[in-house]
C-alpha cells in the first residue's frame, strides 16, 4: 500500500493533463481518481488542505501538489528512463523559466479566450499570438523544446495547445499562419501515445466549454 500511486485529477484541467502525460511517459501504473470539484473528496482535502486544488499526486501516502512540481518529482523518483529536464544547469533554468511563463502568461490569456466577453476574448487572442511567437522563437528548428527529447516544457505546453485547437471553433483563433513551426510541434506532440491517450479530445473540451457557457 505504501508504494501505491494515486492521481487526484479533474479531466478538463490542462494541469491535470500534464500529470497524466508524465505518468504515461514514465510508464507508471497508478490509481486515477477524478474529482467533483464542487464536492471535493476527503482525500483531496487531506492531501491538499491549503489550496484544495488538483492535480495531486499521492506517492507512499504523501502528497505532491502543483503540476510542474509533480513532473519534476516523477522525473527524479522514476529516473531510469531519459530525463524530462536537462542536466545542464542553465538549460534546466530555462526550462523552468518557460514553464513559469506558460503557467502565467499562456494560461491567463487562454482563460480570457475561454471565459471572456467579446472584447476580453479578442484581447486574449492577441496576447496568445504574442506569447506563441515568443515560444516558437525559443523552439527554433528543434523537434521539441529540449531538442530531440520530449520533455518538461513540451508536457507543460501541449495541454494548452489542445485548447488552441478548440478555440478555432468558438473564437476564430488559428496559429497556422502566425506560428507554423509551433503548430508542427503541437501536431508532433499529439502523435505521441503518452499525449494522445492523456488529453481529452477536442470535442470533449468543446462540450466542457458549452457547459460552462450555459452555467455562466
Amino acid at each position: 500500500m505504501a508504494e501505491e500511486v494515486i492521481l487526484l485529477d479533474y479531466w478538463p484541467s490542462p494541469f491535470g493533463t500534464r500529470a497524466r502525460i508524465v505518468l504515461a511517459e514514465k510508464g507508471i501504473s497508478y490509481i486515477h481518481k477524478f474529482e467533483d470539484l464542487p464536492n471535493k473528496s476527503p482525500l483531496l482535502l487531506k492531501m491538499n488542505p491549503v489550496h484544495q486544488k488538483v492535480p495531486v499526486l499521492v506517492h507512499k501516502d504523501k502528497p505532491v501538489c502543483e503540476s510542474d512540481t509533480i513532473i519534476q518529482y516523477i522525473d527524479e523518483v522514476w529516473n531510469q528512463s531519459i530525463p524530462l529536464l536537462p542536466s545542464e544547469p542553465h538549460q534546466r533554468y530555462m526550462a523552468r523559466f518557460l514553464v513559469d511563463f506558460i503557467n502565467k502568461k499562456v494560461y491567463e490569456s487562454s482563460i480570457k479566450v475561454w471565459m471572456g466577453a467579446t472584447e476580453e476574448q479578442e484581447n486574449g487572442k492577441k496576447e496568445l499570438v504574442e506569447w506563441c511567437k515568443l515560444l516558437e522563437a525559443e523552439l527554433g528548428n528543434k523537434l521539441y523544446f529540449g531538442g530531440d527529447v520530449f520533455g518538461f516544457v513540451d508536457i507543460a505546453l501541449v495541454p494548452f495547445y489542445n485548447w488552441f485547437i478548440v478555440f478555432k471553433k468558438f473564437a476564430n483563433f488559428n496559429l497556422e499562419t502566425e506560428c507554423p513551426k509551433l503548430v508542427m510541434w503541437g501536431n508532433r506532440c499529439l502523435n505521441r501515445d503518452s499525449v494522445s491517450k492523456s488529453l481529452p479530445t477536442s470535442e470533449q473540451v468543446y462540450q466542457a466549454y458549452l457547459e460552462f457557457k450555459r452555467g455562466w
